[in-house]
């Protein structure tokens, strides 16, 4: 099937005006294997229905409400999973929106290592003219592959985050893709008004969040935070606005009793305040970021996590593979970083993690993904960064298996930065390498039945690389290499990984 999102803000039949007018929506929410949350919005109170199946022509199963409402929430339950369905939204008497193009596709079994594909935006609510090129960037990068998660970092909202904001901001912005794929989102201090005390009332009369592990993961008991799994994958939202983020705090207590049953082979926590930033939110002077950095971060690298996802700030930075900095900046050293490399496989090579799995301490990634509509400066100089961008764009990531690919996609469509972490695979040390008079000898540490190449440029940053070796089978812990070859730089590179 060709995955694609059309052109038009908003479709929708209307075959009986007892089923009033479509105000927002269709959107999906709280995805699994077998259940999604269908919502939408109607001028008038009726008893939505949701009809459903896995032809367009042949929506051959339906679920109604209890009770008329103009805010309609409707779970589809025993769904196949990784199974593609077609569902149009309106009432018994009738049809408001459906088609080929009303669809989504049911969260794979538990572990599974299918690819899959999430949208990482942030901070963009203001609904200017900014918003859309980088939306557009998205949808023309993604035009022939469907998006599994749609992931809101915050601050979806501006100017005061009412209700007729969200209208614009969000539904009538994203409402080709929030009807295919399932969003999950936390809160930005746009949310609570920039107020620590004030509930975001609005974020959460729209969403529909797990509350009892409905997606995975251990019960959180509300929708400020919570997590969820999607194949080999345990998703954790923390609320860094609206919560206390004090040691002992219920969020923090349920975070670690979340982390500590998690057995899934990837863990990625997103919330609103970057814990490492110098764009225009310092994680060096604001409470929140500094309360995060010091209360959840640490928690979060005892259970081993691979990448945490903010906004914020208005910018995009990109730390190296780290663990273990929870102070001021001043106070970083280069103990802290696991890989110093740009973590590019055509670079320095990927961050590599030996244990497909949880492992304490085994490094990080941080990543401000903030500019979904606006810039807003900075030094951008935080010393954990590897890069740092004062410029429009949002996050692609490709999971599959042992394999983790992220983008920062330009509002122009250019990839501006990009890395790569692997799991499971030895890490590439060379025990030891000599070159002389035109020979070149490597040793490095291997896995058993293995092939290994290696590869050679006379520069970095390297455009391509040449294989100077063909295949080496490795039989054991460790493999080498002797041969004639000019002087310049060589990797060592697995046809597994």
């Amino acid at each position: 099937m060709r995955w694609h999102f059309v052109s038009l803000a908003l479709v929708f039949l209307v075959s009986d005006g007892a089923v009033g007018a479509l105000v927002r929506g269709p959107y999906l929410q709280s995805g699994s294997p077998s259940n999604i949350v269908v919502r939408w919005r109607t001028d008038v109170a009726q008893i939505g229905r949701v009809r459903f199946g896995t032809a367009a022509g042949n929506l051959s199963s339906f679920a109604d409400e209890a009770s008329a409402v103009t805010e309609h929430s409707v779970t589809l339950s025993n769904l196949a999973p990784d199974g593609v369905y077609f569902y149009s939204v309106g009432a018994a008497s009738g049809t408001l929106a459906g088609g080929v193009d009303y669809f989504f596709r049911t969260a794979p079994p538990a572990g599974s290592h299918r690819p899959f594909r999430v949208w990482v935006l942030g901070d963009f609510g203001m609904t200017n003219m900014f918003a859309l090129p980088v939306r557009d960037a998205y949808y023309n990068f993604s035009s022939n592959r469907y998006t599994d998660l749609f992931l809101m970092l915050g601050d979806n909202a501006y100017h005061g985050g009412g209700d007729s904001v969200w209208q614009v901001a969000v539904f009538n912005t994203y409402s080709n893709i929030l009807r295919q794929t399932p969003v999950w989102s936390t809160i930005g201090n746009q949310e609570t008004g920039n107020s620590a005390t004030a509930p975001p009332t609005t974020y959460l009369q729209n969403f529909t969040f797990p509350t009892n592990a409905e997606a995975g993961g251990v019960a959180s008991g509300t929708e400020k935070y919570y997590s969820f799994e999607f194949g080999n994958v345990h998703f954790v939202c923390l609320d860094s606005m609206s919560s206390p983020r004090t040691n002992g705090s219920p969020m923090l207590q349920w975070l670690e009793e979340d982390l500590r049953q998690n057995t899934n082979e990837w863990l990625i926590a997103f919330f609103h305040h970057p814990p490492y930033s110098k764009g225009s939110n310092d994680s060096d002077t604001k409470q929140e970021q500094i309360q995060m950095r010091t209360n959840a971060v640490p928690l979060l690298e005892a259970y081993g996590v691979d990448l945490v996802l903010c906004g914020h700030s208005h910018s995009y930075e990109r730390s190296y593979l780290l663990d273990g900095h929870y102070g001021f900046s001043t106070t970083f050293t280069n103990t802290m970083i696991v890989d110093g490399g740009d973590g590019r496989v055509d670079g320095s090579g990927a961050y590599s993690k030996s244990v497909l799995g949880t492992r304490p301490h085994a490094g990080a990634v941080y990543a401000v993904t903030g500019s979904g509509c606006s810039l807003g400066g900075g030094t951008l100089n935080h010393p954990a960064m590897y890069r740092s961008l004062n410029v429009l764009g949002s996050m692609v990531l490709d999971i599959h298996a042992n394999r983790l690919e992220a983008k920062f996609l330009r509002e122009t469509g250019a990839i501006d930065d990009y890395f790569t972490m692997v799991k499971g695979a030895v890490p590439w040390r060379v025990t030891e390498a000599r070159f002389s008079g035109g020979i070149a000898s490597l040793t490095w540490n291997s896995v058993a039945e293995r092939e290994y190449h290696i590869e050679f440029s006379p520069a970095l940053p390297a455009t391509s690389w040449t294989d100077v070796s063909g295949p080496i089978h490795a039989a054991d812990v460790s493999a080498s290499w002797t041969g004639a070859a000019p002087s310049g730089f060589y990797r060592v590179w697995s046809a597994e990984d």
